[in-house]
């Protein structure tokens, strides 16, 4: 499932190291780039022309966008040995410790757990890997592996041909994963489709059932008691479901372009990113059996779309990635006031996530950015390179082979168009480095929603 790459001796540690532009809270305003400005940074990308600014007219229903990148040249090889390089010193702070390469395709997702990493590609295989070494695998009929989720011995996979599919660990054998089902189920497409007024307008001149994902699912949430999962899709849908009796209770509809990403917050609290270039929250109410949706603010509105979002594990930071190479971030505990803009990438952002005080982004320029915070004040400490494709998805682990102590280590796992997963150990306590001559924090005196004039192309991921 991962293409072959061995330039893994490159470890961030030989990263440029720039500036870093500090500034006190809420004492700058945001900064718009124009396409000359854009085109003037250096770019470690293969081609000037960047393969992630999509045809506007292109129907998402041909595949991801993605497909048309240079790195797409995917020959599937079911059968073919996985690799495993590692190096055999203790890993210093921030660096790569190992590629996980198999010659299967394109790594779209990823999800760990424990010991375990499930990565999903576009030959439509989910490998498991434990320990870092390949442990099992299993298949879907259909679609490339756009996201994964794992919930308790559930796990579920959202694909590009619009179907979420359901599957179960067996409990006498571990390595053992089957198939329990779709979302929604054939027992509820069957009774919904007996009612007309269950089926709405998806294209002009085409209508499908409400429950039903038209197009791509682009992303998996979960809420914090794993009782609603969140689906986020191309048909400019979030379709709400209920795990215990996996029926579907809602469908958002209010962007006006794909959906790229749905998170989760605490107490009923859910934010969406979409190609439309805004990022909205969601107020989850319980009526009845159901759930109502209420939109309760627009906290983005630009020209570029909107590409990924993560929330930190307190729950007080929103962070959204865009195809302008740009982070935005709100604060939770002030009305999700604009808290500032990370700059460090020099293309799209494709992945975000977090882990204790620090905030990784992945870019389609190949790098990631680690980030520390402290309090708004965002620190990159660290970019990390090795990948030859663009950065796609990231999962994050606590290191369990760390003592302790002062020094937090996270394991960082991230998944690239160059068909292989880098392996990083990350210290948090690494102190703060001049990293990179793009990466500053620019905190927001803005105190409520954000608009950004800079221009993007980079759709639907």
């Amino acid at each position: 499932m991962f293409g072959d790459n061995r330039k893994n001796s490159n470890n961030g540690n030989n990263a440029p190291r720039p500036q870093f532009v500090q500034s006190e809270p809420r004492l700058s305003t945001t900064e718009a780039y124009t396409d000359d400005d854009y085109a003037k940074r250096s770019s470690s990308a293969a081609s000037p022309i960047s393969p992630y600014y999509y045809d506007p007219v292109r129907l998402s229903g041909e595949g991801s966008p993605m497909m048309m990148s240079p790195w797409n040249q995917t020959t599937n090889s079911p059968f073919s040995k996985p690799q495993w390089s590692q190096s055999e010193e203790a890993p210093p702070q921030n660096s790569m410790i190992g590629s996980l390469v198999r010659e299967e395709g394109h790594i779209y997702s990823l999800a760990a757990s424990g010991d375990l990493l499930y990565t999903g590609s576009d030959s439509k295989n989910i490998r498991v890997w434990k320990n870092l070494q390949e442990y099992c695998g299993f298949k879907s009929n259909s679609g490339l592996v756009k996201a994964i989720i794992i919930s308790g011995q559930k796990i579920f996979t959202g694909h590009q041909d619009g179907k979420i599919r359901v599957w179960k660990v067996s409990v006498k054998n571990p390595s053992i994963h089957k198939r329990a089902g779709t979302l929604p189920t054939l027992k509820d497409i069957f009774k919904s489709s007996i009612k007309p007024s269950n089926y709405v307008e998806v294209r002009k001149h085409r209508t499908a059932l409400w429950i039903k994902h038209s197009d791509a699912v682009s992303c998996l949430s979960l809420s914090p008691d794993k009782t609603y999962l969140y689906s986020a899709s191309w048909d400019r849908t979030i379709k709400v479901w209920r795990i215990g009796d996996s029926k579907c209770l809602e469908s958002i509809t209010s962007h006006e372009d794909a959906v790229n990403s749905v998170v989760c917050g605490n107490d009923g609290v859910v934010f969406s990113g979409s190609a439309d270039g805004t990022v909205m929250v969601w107020r989850r109410e319980i009526r009845g059996k159901g759930t109502k949706h209420v939109a309760v603010k627009t906290l983005l509105k630009q020209e570029c779309a909107v590409t990924a979002l993560a929330i930190d594990p307190s729950g007080s930071m929103v962070y959204c990635g865009a195809s302008d190479g740009l982070v935005n971030f709100w604060e939770r505990d002030k009305q999700f006031a604009h808290g500032g803009v990370l700059k460090g990438h020099k293309l799209a952002v494709l992945c975000l996530a977090s882990a204790g005080n620090l905030v990784f982004s992945g870019s389609a320029d190949k790098t990631i950015c680690v980030w520390k915070r402290d309090g708004v004040i965002h620190t990159c400490v660290s970019v990390l390179t090795g990948h030859d494709g663009p950065v796609k998805c990231l999962a994050v682990e606590q290191d369990r082979d760390c003592d302790g102590g002062r020094d937090q280590r996270w394991v960082l796992y991230s998944g690239s168009l160059d068909k292989s997963v880098k392996v990083w150990s990350v210290s948090e306590n690494l102190q703060h480095q001049r990293v990179a001559s793009d990466c500053d924090s620019v905190p927001s005196e803005s105190d409520g929603s954000y608009s950004s004039s800079r221009a993007g192309h980079n759709k639907r991921l």
